[in-house]
């Protein structure tokens, strides 16, 4: 059992690196986006289902996380 969970740690690990950086950053310095309110973003398509990845993978890694501290203990 403990096996299977450090094999599913590693490969949760390096799903939740690989969403991570292929996230894009949409950062811009526009000085003239500070002056007022800021508009609403919203993400749709391969931005909104990366999004939920990264949550649902990091939720995942610190559940099992969690379990082998359990286990180990």
């Amino acid at each position: 059992m403990l096996d299977i969970l450090q094999y599913i740690e590693m490969t949760v690990a390096i799903l939740l690196c690989l969403v991570v950086l292929v996230q894009s950053k949409n950062v811009s310095l526009n000085l003239s986006s500070m002056s007022g309110g800021m508009d609403t973003v919203t993400k749709r398509g391969p931005e909104k289902i990366l999004q939920n990845a990264t949550i649902i993978l990091g939720t995942l890694f610190i559940i099992n996380s969690i379990l082998l501290y359990v286990i180990k203990a």
